[in-house]
């Protein structure tokens, strides 16, 4: 068994008021048990489907790229030309097949990145308004954080088993 705590027990961080603790464990956690599902796959295990199922690459590009984007909803931004184009590769990604070396990395600046946002956000923002993409859908920045966090580890669970899925298949 590992010594290591769960990040929920390492917090507080630094920082980052009490209501987003948790979502700034999720991103660390999701970081932490992808980086640790994807250490011995290969490169074709990770545009491997099984069932169905998207790819880990595929899940691997798109929570990188949905973090950046929900977060910067959050913070009242439009998507940049930057974020559209990486956008279109990543309902691309698994015909792109980036290396694994890459995807790995943008994840894992991905998640740090994430946790670095939701410093100096403070309590009173939370419940600025905000709008969700190009249909304007009204929502607010706590709630565009929650589901950055909940999406982190909702695709972070996907990513764990479908590598236990195509690396013990026959």
């Amino acid at each position: 068994m590992s010594t290591t705590l769960e990040p929920w027990l390492r917090s507080p961080l630094p920082n980052i008021i009490d209501e987003l603790q948790p979502v700034a464990s999720m991103f660390i956690a999701a970081k932490e048990d992808i980086l640790k599902a994807v250490s011995a796959i290969t490169a074709n295990t990770l545009w491997e489907k099984s069932g169905g199922a998207a790819s880990i690459g595929f899940h691997i590009v798109h929570l990188a790229g949905a973090t950046d984007r929900l977060l910067s909803y959050a913070e009242g931004a439009e998507l940049t030309d930057e974020q559209k184009e990486e956008l279109s590769q990543e309902r691309e990604a698994d015909h792109l097949r980036p290396a694994l070396d890459y995807v790995v990395l943008q994840l894992a600046q991905s998640m740090d990145l994430a946790v670095r946002r939701l410093e100096g956000v403070t309590a009173e923002q939370l419940s600025t308004q905000r709008e969700l993409g190009r249909a304007r859908v009204p929502t607010t920045m706590r709630s565009l954080i929650a589901h950055a966090g909940e999406h982190a580890a909702r695709h972070a669970g996907q990513i764990v088993t479908t590598v236990k899925i195509v690396t013990t298949h026959v």
